[in-house]
Formats: structure tokens, C-alpha cells, sequence
């Protein structure tokens, strides 16, 4: 998994209007004013997987291979610190909405990116936002990969 995820954050940093790029350990989860990120951010983290047996390799380690499938999140993050109400001056409301533009540009990147040769790809499979109320704005990326012969 440490391969995974050093790839993705490879490929994530990418994206050159992502200040932050880390493995998910809770860095917004403390409603501080001194969150340990530059703004904006991208938070990876391998949420889960599940696995089946495929059965016995004698010379691999382990021994009793399987397959998988791995939920990778990815959290973008930024400081909303303006206003995007419809009469708001248009510069105002790009930076507003720049998370937008971001996940966006993040998906071209990720969407079919293989970070581990013998694994399947990134393929996206959700999104949602997160509501907060101390100005961070945050959505959560949801993408599925295969884990093969592990």
C-alpha cells in the first residue's frame, strides 16, 4: 500500500495549483485556525479494501495470493475567504469556486492512472462534499483500484 499511495501523491502533485499533497492522518480534523496544510490541499487515504483468495504461489511471499479492491479518498481542501453570490465581481467568484477547477484538473490526472504496475487502475466512483463551519471548503473524491496478485 506504500507504493500506492507514494505514486498517487507523485501523480496528485501534478496538479500545480495543489499546495499540499499528504497521506490522509486527520489534518483537518481539528477545527483550528492553524491547520498543519497550505491551502489548497489534497488529503489521500486508503479507506478499505476486500479480498479474495486465488489460492497458493510457493515462491512468493506471502505464499496464498489474492486479489482485491481498494477504496482510495481523496479529500480537496481550501480557505473559502470569498464571497460567490450572484452579484459578487466575476474575479471574486473564480477564486471562490477554484476547488472546483481543482478536483477537476486532479481527475484528469488520477481517473485511469496505474500507480503500481501490477495493480488496476484509479477509476473514480464517487463524490460528496463535506459541510463545515469554519470557512474550509472540502469534498471528498471516492476512486476504486484492483489489487492483483497480492
Amino acid at each position: 500500500m506504500k507504493e500506492l499511495l507514494a505514486a498517487t501523491q507523485a501523480k496528485v502533485m501534478e496538479v500545480a495549483e495543489i499546495n499540499y499533497v499528504d497521506e490522509d492522518w486527520g489534518q483537518l480534523d481539528d477545527y483550528s485556525p492553524n491547520f498543519p496544510v497550505k491551502w489548497p490541499c489534497c488529503l489521500i487515504d486508503i479507506q478499505g479494501a476486500t479480498f479474495s483468495d486465488l489460492g497458493m504461489h510457493k515462491s512468493a511471499k506471502p505464499q496464498n495470493r489474492q486479489e482485491g479492491t481498494a477504496t482510495v479518498v481523496f479529500t480537496f481542501a481550501n480557505l473559502k475567504l470569498t464571497n460567490s453570490s450572484g452579484k459578487a465581481p466575476e474575479s471574486q467568484k473564480q477564486a471562490a469556486w477554484l476547488i472546483h477547477d481543482i478536483i477537476e484538473k486532479a481527475h484528469e490526472v488520477i481517473h485511469g492512472f496505474r500507480p503500481v504496475q501490477s495493480h488496476g487502475k484509479l477509476m473514480r466512483t464517487g463524490q460528496r462534499k463535506v459541510r463545515r463551519d469554519d470557512g474550509v471548503q472540502m469534498h471528498q473524491v471516492v476512486y476504486t483500484i484492483g489489487l492483483h496478485n497480492v
